[in-house]
C-alpha cells in the first residue's frame, strides 16, 4: 500500500502511494511502522489522499519497549508498514501484573487497551466531556473494572465520590455482589432520608480555614475573630471552674472598657445592658445580687442615673466588676478539643463581639456582627442538620467511620451533594478535602492509606477562588500540588475546564477526554494540558458517545479508547420526553 517517503520535516514523513495501488481501507489514526535497518520507528496516520500519506512521529521500539519521542527521523530508504499486533501490545498495553483493562481500541477490531494501575491511580487524572458524551459512564465503567477483575482484590482503596446529581448510587450500590468484601457507602444532603444516611460533620474537627469558608469571611481580620471563637468556644465547654471564670472575666473586661470611655451614662448604662442581654452568667446578670456594706442591690439597680447625670452606685459597682477581672486568664486555652453544638458557637461568637478588641474597634466589631448574622442563619437553616454530629470523636476516628458499614470496610463513599446550593456544596467538598489531607499527611507511613477524590462536575467547586488571599492557599490547590505524596489523589469531571483552576489542571498526569464542542473549552484543553497537539483534539471531535481520547502518564501514546457501558449504569440518562408528554388513550 505504501510506497516512497518523499519528504520529511519536524513532525511528519510524507509517503506517496503508488500509482494504481487503492487506499482499501481507512488508515486515519491507524499505527504504522517504519523500519530502517534495525530501528522501528512508530507513527500514526495524520492525514491522506489519493497520493500521499501523511504520518506524525510518536516514538521508538527499542529492544522490545516503546520509547516516546524520536531523536533520529527514519531515512528515506526506510520501509512503511502497518504496525502488527505484538508491536501494538506494547503500545496499548499487555496483561500483566498491576494491570487492568480500560476499555478497547475501535481502531484495531477492539483490541484490549489495558493500563498500569499506578500510572493512573498514583496520579492526578481529569474526565472531560459535553453533557451525553458519556462522562459518568465512563466514570462508572473504570470503578467498575477495578473491582470486576477476578485476579485482584482492592480491600483497601478508599474512593470518595463527590456527586452533583446522585447518579453513581445506581452505579455502585450493589457492588458486595460481586464480592461480599467489597461495600458501597451512602451519604446525602436529602433530609428526608434515613437519618444514618445524612451527611454530618463534627464541629470540633474543623480548623479556622474552614469556618472562614462556612461563613463566607472575607477580610483578615475575621479570621482573628474566627481565632477567638474556636477558642472561646472550647473553654465555655469544659464547664469547669476556670471556663466561670473565664466568662465572668470576659463579661467584667467589656464592662470596664464602656464606662471608661466618654459617653454619658445613658449611654454607658444602654451598651452595658446590651453587653448583657447577649452574655450573661449567674455572676453577670441584670438579676444578679450586689452586696454593699450592709445593704444589697441588683445588677441593674446599680445603673440608675441621679439628676446630676451620674451613678451614685459607681464604687460598688467598679468594685464588683473588677474582682472578676484576672489578666491571667486573658493567656488561657483549653488544653484538649471538646464537644459542642452551633449553639455553642454562636454563645463563643457573641462573647468575642464583646471582647475589648472589638468594642473599641468599630471596624471589627461590625465584621464580627457579619459573621454573628452569617451563624445564626446556618443555626437556624435547614444546613445546620449536616453539623449536628451526635457524639465526640477524633479525626481518626470520625475517617475510620465514613469507610466502614455494619463493621465491613466500604470501599467506595458516595456523598450526593444534589440537595444543597453550590455554594454550600463547594465548601462541604473543601471542608471534606483539607480533612483528607490533614489526615494523610499525619501518617506514620507516607501514603499508606490511599484516598481518591472524585468530583463530579469539578467546574463548580475547583476555581481560582479568594481562598489565596484570604487563607494563603486553596485546599485543591494545594492537594493538586502535595497531594499525591501523602496518597490523596484528585479525579476531575467536568463539562467545562476552562472554569477549572489552572494551577490544578496543571498538577494533573492523565486525562480522559470525551467529545467536547465548545471552542473556549478546545481552545484550553489544547494550550493547558501538557502531551497534547492540536491533532489529538481534532482526533476528539469525531468520538461516538463512550469513547475518548485517553493520554498521559498511564498512557504511551494518545489513543482512542473505547469504554464498555457499565453494569449497572448510573442514573445520567436523558429525560424520556416522547413518554412523558404523550397521554394513554383508553381502549
Amino acid at each position: 500500500m505504501f510506497g516512497s517517503i518523499v519528504y520529511l520535516d519536524n513532525n511528519f514523513a510524507h509517503i506517496e502511494i503508488p500509482d494504481g495501488v487503492p487506499v482499501s481501507e481507512n488508515l486515519m489514526n491507524l499505527h504504522v511502522i517504519f523500519e530502517d535497518n534495525s530501528k522501528k520507528i512508530l507513527g500514526e496516520v495524520a492525514d491522506f489522499d489519493k497520493k500521499i500519506v501523511k504520518v506524525r512521529f510518536l516514538g521508538e521500539i527499542v529492544n522490545g519497549r516503546f520509547v516516546g519521542g524520536v531523536i533520529r527521523k527514519p531515512t528515506l530508504q526506510a520501509k512503511l508498514r502497518i504496525i502488527n499486533k505484538e508491536e501494538l501490545g506494547l503500545i496499548v498495553g499487555d496483561e500483566g501484573p498491576g494491570t487492568m483493562q480500560l476499555g478497547v481500541s475501535p481502531l484495531y477490531n477492539d483490541y484490549p487497551i489495558r493500563i498500569n494501575m499506578n500510572d493512573l491511580f498514583s496520579n492526578h487524572f481529569a474526565i472531560f466531556g459535553n453533557t451525553g458524551s458519556g462522562k459518568s459512564c465512563g466514570v462508572a465503567r473504570l470503578l467498575q473494572n477495578v473491582f470486576y477483575d477476578p485476579g485482584y482484590m482492592p480491600f483497601k482503596s478508599n474512593f470518595f465520590i463527590f456527586d452533583a446529581y446522585g447518579e453513581y448510587h445506581n452505579a455502585f450500590k450493589d457492588i458486595n455482589k460481586i464480592n461480599p468484601n467489597y461495600n458501597f457507602k451512602f451519604f446525602t444532603t436529602n433530609l428526608e432520608a434515613p437519618k444514618e444516611n445524612i451527611l454530618c460533620i463534627p464541629l470540633w474537627l474543623l480548623g479556622r480555614d474552614d469556618y472562614a469558608l462556612l461563613l463566607q469571611a472575607e477580610t483578615h481580620s475575621q479570621l482573628t475573630i474566627i481565632e477567638s471563637m474556636l477558642k472561646y468556644v472550647n473553654i465555655f465547654v469544659s464547664d469547669d471552674e476556670t471556663s466561670k471564670k473565664f466568662c465572668n472575666h470576659i463579661i467584667a473586661k467589656a464592662i470596664m472598657a464602656i464606662l471608661f470611655t466618654n459617653q454619658t451614662c445613658a449611654s454607658k448604662k444602654n451598651d452595658v445592658f446590651g453587653v448583657l442581654a447577649t452574655c450573661s452568667t449567674p455572676e453577670f446578670n441584670l438579676e444578679t445580687v450586689v452586696k454593699g456594706v450592709g445593704y444589697t442591690r441588683k445588677f441593674r439597680d446599680l445603673f440608675i442615673i441621679d439628676t446630676a447625670g451620674q451613678f451614685p452606685e459607681s464604687n460598688l459597682m467598679i468594685e464588683y466588676v473588677t474582682s472578676f477581672i484576672d489578666d491571667k486568664l486573658d493567656t488561657y486555652e483549653s488544653k484538649t478539643m471538646n464537644y459542642y453544638t452551633l449553639e455553642d458557637l454562636e454563645r463563643a461568637l457573641s462573647f468575642t463581639l464583646i471582647s475589648e478588641g472589638l468594642l473599641k474597634n468599630e471596624k471589627m466589631y461590625n465584621e464580627a456582627v457579619t459573621l454573628k448574622v452569617r451563624l445564626h442563619a446556618l443555626v437556624t437553616g435547614e444546613n445546620s442538620a449536616f453539623f449536628r454530629y451526635p457524639k465526640f470523636i477524633t479525626l481518626e476516628n470520625y475517617i475510620a467511620s465514613l469507610i466502614s458499614i455494619n463493621g465491613k470496610k466500604a470501599q467506595i463513599v458516595n456523598f450526593n451533594l444534589e440537595e444543597v446550593d453550590d455554594t454550600f456544596a463547594k465548601t462541604i467538598t473543601k471542608i471534606y478535602s483539607k480533612m483528607l489531607f490533614d489526615f494523610t499527611k499525619k501518617l506514620s507511613v507516607r501514603a499508606s492509606i490511599p484516598f481518591h477524590i472524585f468530583l463530579e462536575e469539578a467546574h463548580r467547586y475547583v476555581q481560582a477562588d479568594n481562598d489565596r488571599f484570604l487563607l494563603g492557599y486553596n485546599i485543591f490547590e494545594r492537594i493538586a500540588k502535595e497531594g499525591r505524596k501523602y496518597g490523596l489523589i484528585f479525579n476531575l469531571i467536568s463539562q467545562r475546564p476552562v472554569e477549572l483552576s489552572d494551577t490544578v489542571i496543571s498538577q494533573t498526569s492523565n486525562f480522559l477526554i470525551f467529545k467536547m464542542n465548545h471552542p473556549r473549552d478546545l481552545e484550553y484543553i489544547e494550550k493547558m494540558l501538557p502531551n497534547i497537539s492540536k491533532e489529538v483534539v481534532e482526533m476528539q471531535k469525531s468520538l461516538q458517545p463512550g469513547s475518548c481520547v485517553a493520554f498521559g502518564k498511564a498512557f504511551k501514546i494518545p489513543m482512542i479508547v473505547k469504554m464498555e457501558m457499565p453494569n449497572p449504569e448510573p442514573y445520567s440518562s436523558n429525560c424520556d420526553v416522547y413518554n412523558m408528554w404523550q397521554v394513554k388513550r383508553n381502549g
